[in-house]
């Protein structure tokens, strides 16, 4: 077996870069008790392995993989 140990960035300019995350911002503010909305990956995919998501311009391939696991990429 094979082990790769990846180095990281030194010194606290390596901590100061954030991740990039997506954001999705709702397009009325939430209530604060409002209940978060659900959707299963049946109902997005309908039956297809892959969905395209647009999002500000950019797409999003959704994938739902081999094991039955699901892979969101730009």
């Amino acid at each position: 077996m094979t082990t790769t140990v990846l180095s990281l960035p030194q010194g606290a300019d390596a901590l100061a870069r954030p991740f990039r995350l997506l954001s999705l911002k709702p397009s009325a503010p939430l209530a604060p008790d409002a209940p978060t909305r659900r959707i299963s990956s049946q109902q997005l995919l309908k039956g297809e392995r892959e969905l395209v998501i647009q999002h500000l311009g950019n797409e999003y391939h959704l994938r739902l993989t081999r094991n039955d696991k699901l892979i969101l990429t730009k």
